[in-house]
């Protein structure tokens, strides 16, 4: 028998019982001289290793990271490492344990989008992985993706995570709290405001280095934003505002009215038809 042996997507029997955290299944095939313990796969370039960490599997990362012949920090055709694959699904003690070791490169970026393990973690709404990976001297709290220019706080606003990882970031003197990304031009306001996350949107407009009416690539603010979506409670957090148009118009002439009478939203447009200055006629 040969316990090397591959299958059509060069998957070796270690590369299935890693993934699915068999450890002892993991700890005999290690003991052989004829396994590989670092073999990458065909499709993805992934070694045991990479699908462990991402299904969390603790005491398999363990054996594995203790194998002289495993990368902790291999990359995959995307350039994804282990630890990558661990902080976006939120496993804490894989990524502590993968944190140990020399020569790791904790801010590393992907290939598909430049995203860094932080980014994902941040995003998820992770917060112990999170605060593992700020601790660090060398993870840059305030980067930039590759693709689209958004950064740490911008995903995790996206994602509506207040406590897990939002006020985590909010707390660094590192962090541009109203970076707008190289795509859309969006902020993390208008992120959090496009998503309905409430919670979120209080956070940063109560912060005096976010302005709360900032326009996008496109000239939509996040009022526009909340309103197309008939997010009722932050289009009422933002009206509330004096420093909120509530009928500005974007590069397309239209107004949060004419995005919320579209999707139908009554208590949003009631919201904004009882702001002063906000025409009902407004033509775009």
């Amino acid at each position: 028998v040969k316990a090397d042996s591959m299958d059509n997507y060069r998957w070796t029997p270690l590369s299935y019982a890693a993934e699915l955290g068999h450890e002892a299944v993991v700890k005999l095939l290690m003991a052989r001289k004829d396994v590989e313990a670092d073999s990458k796969d065909n499709n993805y370039g992934r070694t045991p290793l990479s699908y462990a960490a991402e299904r969390g599997h603790k005491a398999v990362v363990k054996l594995l990271v203790a194998c002289n012949d495993v990368k902790a920090d291999s990359k995959d055709n995307y350039k994804r490492t282990p630890l990558t694959r661990a902080a976006e699904r939120g496993h804490e003690a894989v990524v502590k344990l993968l944190l140990t070791r020399n020569h790791l490169e904790t801010d590393s970026k992907d290939n598909n989008y430049g995203r860094t393990p932080l980014s994902y973690a941040a995003e998820g709404g992770h917060k112990a992985v999170v605060k593992l990976l700020l601790a660090r001297n060398d993870v840059e709290a305030n980067s930039k993706d590759r693709c689209f220019g958004q950064t740490p706080l911008s995903y995790a606003a996206a994602g509506g995570h207040e406590a897990a990882a939002v006020k985590l970031l909010l707390a660094r003197n590192d962090v541009e709290a109203d970076s707008k990304d190289r795509y859309f031009g969006r902020t993390p306001l208008s992120c959090a405001a496009e998503g309905g996350h409430e919670a979120v949107v209080k956070l940063l407009v109560a912060r005096k280095d976010v302005e709360a009416d900032s326009g996008d690539n496109d000239g939509r603010t996040p009022l526009s934003k909340a309103a197309e979506g008939g997010h009722e409670g932050v289009v009422k957090l933002l009206v509330a505002r004096n420093d909120v148009e509530a009928d500005s118009r974007n590069k397309d002439g239209r107004t949060p009215l004419s995005y919320a009478v579209e999707g139908g939203h009554e208590a949003v447009v009631k919201l904004l038809l009882a702001e002063d200055g906000v025409n009902p006629d407004s033509k775009d």
